[in-house]
């Protein structure tokens, strides 16, 4: 059955190709399914621009995931950062963890050192890849393969939606595909570090993210559109 998956992933990537020829992008957070989508890209030389989000925050695990993954593949991915007179500001205005002190102060974070390097990224695309599952929430279970952003006027194409996180790992192990030590320490959703802490067996599966907020406000606006 996990071999049908990657047969699958593998042909549905290779028909995204086939029917757009060009601005097809891949927004990696470096997570273990986005490793997975990596993976496949570069291993068939598949013509899709890879691309990550540095916030400024994150843990320097998260930063050795993309330099092995450039080391193992020898193949490009795109760093976009936040505008820093927008960090500036924001910081020297409310502080370094204004985030804890509201949804509303952890949403203007997030807008800024994530969403808007987002939507520069996704300038001029087409298609938009991304790693979502239906297993990460309530809010994700009820999405499609293929989607419509309206907001972005692209096709958002989520290859992903019906694995597990077994499937996700046996595909880890099975093609030696570099993945961040931080899952081996109970670490299952990781963002910025000071918004992420390690989970117990069984907890739910961004409980360890943004755990000072109600479990149904936890998202960061990168998939949501208005």
């Amino acid at each position: 059955m996990r071999d049908e998956k990657s047969k699958h992933l593998q042909k549905l990537l290779q028909e995204v190709c086939s029917e757009y020829t060009s601005g097809i992008v891949f927004s990696t957070s470096l997570s273990m399914e986005d490793q997975v989508i990596t993976h496949h890209i570069f291993s068939n030389n598949l013509p899709i621009s890879v691309f990550t989000l540095d916030t400024g925050r994150l843990f320097p695990e998260t930063y050795k995931v993309l330099e092995n993954t450039r080391n193992r593949y020898k193949k490009p991915i795109q760093v976009f950062f936040p505008n820093h007179s927008k960090v500036e500001e924001l910081v020297n205005h409310k502080g370094m963890f204004s985030f804890y002190e509201s949804p509303e102060d952890r949403k203007t974070c997030c807008h800024i050192r994530k969403v808007e390097p987002l939507n520069r990224a996704l300038k001029g695309a087409n298609v938009w890849i991304t790693g979502l599952r239906a297993e990460h929430s309530e809010s994700r279970s009820g999405l499609s393969v293929f989607e419509e952003d309206t907001t972005r006027q692209l096709v958002k194409v989520n290859p992903l939606l019906d694995w597990t996180t077994e499937d996700i790992t046996s595909e880890i192990k099975q093609h030696s595909i570099p993945y961040n030590p931080l899952h081996d320490k109970g670490f299952i959703s990781i963002g910025c570090q000071p918004c992420t802490r390690a989970v117990k067996a069984g907890d739910d599966f961004r409980s360890g993210r943004w755990w000072w907020e109600d479990k149904s406000k936890k998202e960061c606006g990168l998939h949501t559109t208005n």
